[in-house]
């Protein structure tokens, strides 16, 4: 049996949601922020870096999927072991690269075997449907 991995289509949809999802987490922290009489410009610049550089590898390393993701079915798996999540240091790695790359790094998504951008190869992680398990 050939095993499936996700399409770049279904993969631009996740992006599209966890950009949403961003946008909204920023907006509610700033409201949160709002709040308080005064706030620092360096502590509002903190929240945000976390914010944005910490909700993908978090949410991979821990369930395997952004909300994006879950919305769309799909999941981030170690490669070696496609039933394990991979852990947070080579979660961010992925996410830095994906970052700095963007585009260029989703080109090679069609061109391997397992539909792996660049910055999946770099943290040996693959992105398949999500299998639902029934018992």
């Amino acid at each position: 049996m050939k095993k499936k991995y996700a399409p770049l289509s279904i993969r631009m949809k996740a992006v599209f949601v966890d950009a949403i999802v961003l946008i909204i987490l920023m907006y509610l922290a700033s409201m949160v922020l709002n709040l308080f009489d005064s706030v620092a410009i360096n502590a509002r610049i903190v929240i945000f870096i976390f914010l944005f550089f910490l909700y993908e590898p978090l949410l991979i390393s821990v369930f395997g999927a952004t909300v994006g993701h879950f919305f769309n079915d799909i999941v981030v798996k170690s490669e070696k072991d496609e039933t394990k999540n991979i852990i947070f240091p080579l979660a961010f790695i992925r996410c830095v690269l994906k970052l700095i790359l963007g585009w260029i790094s989703l080109l090679t998504i069609s061109g391997t075997e397992k539909r792996q951008a660049i910055h999946d190869i770099a943290a040996s992680s693959i992105v398949k449907p999500y299998e639902k398990v029934i018992k």
